[in-house]
């Protein structure tokens, strides 16, 4: 029964990410209004005719969400039940981290239809993607330990990884990519004065740049398989990053962008989870 609760929660986990990616190639392709303002309809149809590259993009990550809500549900559902003969403090945590993670979906769909309603304002499309990772952290710590705490707030790697995705958004949804030419400066200046656009793109190197640094430290220090992995994909990152700047922001490489930037923040999440919790709580699940 504890390996079908974290059977589920994994699945839920991973078809998260991939809703966050699909998320992101329908920012990149501009395909958020594929579905017209209908919602949770598109283009006024349970099963629109897919005619039309924009539908069929919106459209697959309405049924990505669709799944991630029944896989949520159902964690929750199961984390009840299995608790129905279980130590009082184990359900304790496992049913909190499930209702936390569906409280989160709710606020996740809410959001979504609030966008597509009012046409995709910049900040609702930056709540929904940080509302989405705060999903996925929760779903991992969930799968891996049991959430006994939900997110890793007091570590200093998530809490910048999470403000840097955010600044991401930020600079994507504004406009803001093609403020600042060239890297590792924005415009050749260390202080910009391209205006509030470079400024923010600028911002979110910064805390790219730091988040780098922060991460080499680490591996240096602690000299583990896992800091080594996230030093990795952040610099893996920052040179996509760089790349997406350089080449004119292909299509393509914004992807990978979204892609890896998630993938950061998906392992800097389970690293602290493995960090703050040494034991599984959900080995007291006992099997009905």
């Amino acid at each position: 029964m504890t390996r079908r609760f974290t059977t589920l929660a994994w699945s839920a986990a991973v078809c998260t990410y991939l809703l966050i990616i699909l998320g992101g190639i329908v920012r990149i392709t501009g395909s958020g209004m594929g579905c017209g303002d209908h919602w949770p309809l598109c283009n006024g149809h349970l099963f629109p005719p897919l005619n039309d590259i924009g539908t069929v993009i919106e459209w697959s990550h309405r049924l990505m969400a669709a799944l991630v809500s029944t896989l949520v549900a159902s964690l929750t559902v199961l984390a009840l039940w299995l608790c129905r003969r279980a130590d009082v403090a184990t359900c304790r945590r496992v049913v909190k981290a499930s209702l936390l993670a569906l409280g989160l979906l709710i606020a996740q769909i809410l959001l979504g239809a609030i966008t597509v309603k009012l046409a995709l304002p910049a900040w609702t499309v930056i709540l929904h993607l940080g509302t989405a990772m705060l999903l996925l952290a929760t779903l991992l710590m969930t799968a891996t330990v049991g959430a006994q705490h939900a997110v890793p707030l007091l570590t200093a790697i998530p809490v910048l990884t999470f403000i840097t995705v955010l600044f991401g958004a930020l600079t994507a949804n504004l406009g803001a990519a093609a403020a600042c030419h060239g890297f590792p400066l924005c415009n050749g200046q260390l202080w910009s004065t391209a205006g509030p656009l470079a400024w923010i793109q600028w911002i979110h190197r910064l805390l790219a740049y730091s988040l780098t640094v922060v991460a080499i430290v680490w591996a240096v220090r602690s000299r583990s398989r896992v800091a080594c992995f996230v030093l990795g994909l952040v610099a893996l990152q920052v040179s996509i990053g760089a790349a997406t700047v350089l080449l004119g922001l292909p299509s393509g490489l914004q992807v990978a962008h979204v892609a890896v930037g998630t993938a950061v923040w998906a392992t800097v999440v389970l690293a602290a989870a493995r960090a703050s919790e040494p034991h599984r709580v959900l080995d007291g699940l006992r099997a009905e």
